[in-house]
């Protein structure tokens, strides 16, 4: 038994190590091999890897000659600042992390497991996609996958991590998933590449300028982030996870900190212009409100006229959604609509509070907006917040014109608090706009048409759109000092702490697409 205990430990040893000559590629490539990968996301000494010794039993093409242990994956889990998480990991130096009937399999059960035992799932994808020598069974392996995506979506957190090449149907596991993480210059995403691009429309383009990091960062809105290295992305990757739940039936991670919960925050008094139409920092309003000013922005180069990002408020984990008013003056358009709503409902599904910081304009308009179909795209995030359970808390700053005040989690669509600034102007649209719709015959009847409108603007102001109007209405729950925003959201967000909402009983609704 002593000798076989002894050949076992070489045999996983050397699959551990894996072919030197493979992991002298894999470093000349800039990019680090599956173990020490797993050694920054997991805990020391915590990981455990199951079906080390799988191999694949298909043969032709060579392949019957070919047959490394692992099969080109490791899967297994480990701990996170303590708490477990699985993994499902390409191993590019075997047959380049292409996918077969065996790695398939491996990566069905680890899924199966993860959500078995309700834990987070993250993925480190650095793969050629399927293996073309194993056909239809590899295609049929990458079906699995997408179904237990699709089952575990909102029940298990899903991160994906993009270490290498992702092509083919092997990118809608990504995109199935609640966040994206990629790396500059090593990692692309694309469903077809520039080989194919160049012979279908003729277009030259590299593999980083169609699904390079910073693309889908900045344009598609595929990348949640995007990293310069990898050892700086795998380490956000663990922050990320230590503010999600382990599942949907567990509250995120509470962590107490020494920034206190009655800090008047003085400086937000002079950060926000009182003039509507002057732009300024939404990032560093946040920054002053939450605990230490520490942020976790979602998709932070996309749709850039919103933000969406994690915090802590007083320990708990939040998630605010806040118009940026420093970015086509924080707007409504197609993108930031679709960004939101997606956090919305991600923060919905795993029991994270939502908090609405609104100084929005309105809906972008345009004949692009129009026909791009901004009407069902804003109704994405009206759905969102609509069908959302978990606390919510909307802040009105400055300005919230028609829809868009609606849309931006108003009391009327479901906000369990509503509070606003005194300088907030809550109306169907700006006082210059309604007062040429409302007094347009006594305008233009007016010895001096330009007197008259800023006499009457002026009175539209005075009659409608006062700071207190909302809230003699009950549209707003208290007009509050900005200096003591972050002492009235920790009260009511402890207040709110165990609200129980219930949705009518349905299979599911049918969101706008």
């Amino acid at each position: 038994m002593r000798s076989r205990a002894t050949e076992l430990g070489e045999v996983k040893d050397r699959i551990r190590r894996g072919a030197p000559k493979a992991t002298e590629i894999q470093h000349a490539k800039g990019k680090l091999t599956v173990r020490e990968r797993l050694d920054l996301l997991f805990d020391e000494n915590t990981f455990t890897e199951i079906e080390p010794l799988r191999r694949h039993r298909a043969t032709g093409f060579g392949l019957e000659d070919r047959r490394p242990e692992t099969d080109g994956v490791v899967t297994g889990w480990g701990l996170v600042d303590g708490r477990t998480v699985f993994t499902f990991a390409h191993d590019f130096r075997i047959f380049g992390g292409a996918l077969g009937e065996a790695h398939a399999q491996k990566i069905h059960k680890i899924m199966d497991l993860a959500l078995a035992a309700g834990a987070p799932l993250v993925s480190l994808n650095d793969g050629a996609g399927a293996r073309i020598q194993e056909g239809v069974s590899a295609l049929a392996g990458y079906g699995g996958i997408f179904e237990r995506n699709t089952r575990a979506s909102g029940v298990i957190p899903q991160i994906s991590v993009m270490l290498g090449p992702c092509a083919g149907g092997a990118a809608y596991s990504p995109a199935l998933t609640d966040f994206v993480f990629m790396v500059r210059e090593t990692s692309q995403m694309f469903i077809t590449g520039p080989d194919v691009v160049r012979a279908v429309t003729g277009e030259e383009v590299t593999q980083n300028g169609l699904g390079g990091a910073d693309v889908h960062a900045e344009t598609s809105g595929v990348a949640h982030f995007a990293y310069d290295d990898e050892q700086t992305c795998l380490r956000e990757v663990r922050y990320l996870l230590s503010l999600l739940p382990a599942n949907n039936r567990e509250m995120p991670p509470f962590a107490a900190g020494d920034d206190s919960a009655d800090r008047r925050c003085e400086e937000l008094l002079d950060l926000v212009p009182l003039d509507g139409s002057r732009p300024y920092d939404m990032r560093r309003v946040i920054e002053e409100i939450v605990d230490d000013g520490e942020l976790m922005e979602i998709h932070a180069r996309w749709a850039t006229s919103i933000i969406c990002t994690f915090a802590r408020l007083g320990g708990q984990v939040v998630g605010i959604v806040a118009n940026q008013p420093q970015s086509f003056a924080g707007v409504l358009d197609i993108h930031s609509s679709e960004k939101a709503a997606r956090f919305v409902q991600m923060c919905d599904a795993f029991n994270v509070p939502l908090v609405t910081l609104v100084d929005v304009p309105g809906f972008l308009p345009g004949v692009n907006q129009e026909h791009g179909g901004i009407i069902r795209h804003g109704a994405k995030l009206l759905y969102a917040y609509c069908n959302a359970t978990v606390p919510r808390i909307q802040l009105i700053l400055r300005k919230a014109y028609g829809g868009a005040y609606i849309v931006m989690d108003s009391r009327s669509i479901g906000s369990d608090l509503s509070y606003a600034w005194p300088a907030n102007e809550i109306a169907v649209m700006g006082a210059e706009g309604a007062a040429n719709v409302v007094f347009r015959r006594r305008i233009a009847a007016a010895d001096d048409p330009a007197e008259m409108r800023g006499r009457l603007v002026k009175e539209y102001k005075a009659e409608l759109m006062h700071p207190y109007y909302a809230a003699e209405r009950g549209l707003v729950d208290d007009v509050i000092d900005p200096a003591e925003t972050r002492t009235v959201l920790i009260r009511s967000l402890a207040m709110l702490n165990r609200k129980h909402a219930t949705l009518p009983t349905r299979k599911h609704g049918n969101p706008p697409l």
